[in-house]
């Protein structure tokens, strides 16, 4: 399966007044980035790819379709997946804000 094409739109469209987020082809998706480092991506898998805080990895799992990332065989903390089928409008907004405002967080990264 591919990414979703759609899904790559609705975040363009949430970022167009972001100057500082890029997007590139990665990892078979296609990721949005600040300050070069990963905030969101449409998943080659479906769905979408969101980095947060580690400390948060818990209590987001127990939103409906949300599962940590698996990368190499290895759960990673602060990788997360939330299924195509959870990404209404406002839960999208919520999480590319959630990416966003991690990865801004990370050193380098424009404040």
């Amino acid at each position: 399966m591919g990414y979703d094409v759609t899904l790559v739109e609705r975040i363009r469209e949430l970022l167009a007044d972001d100057l500082d987020v890029t997007d590139k082809r990665m990892f078979g998706g296609v990721a949005f980035l600040t300050g070069g480092h990963l905030a969101v991506a449409a998943s080659r898998n479906g769905g979408l790819m969101a980095r947060v805080d580690p400390e948060d990895t818990e209590e987001l799992l127990r939103q409906p379709g949300v599962a940590r990332m698996v990368m190499g065989g290895r759960e990673m903390n602060g990788w997360l997946r939330v299924a195509q089928d959870q990404l209404t409008d406002d839960a999208l907004a919520e999480w590319v804000a959630r990416g966003l405002d991690f990865a801004r967080s990370l050193p380098g990264s424009p404040q």
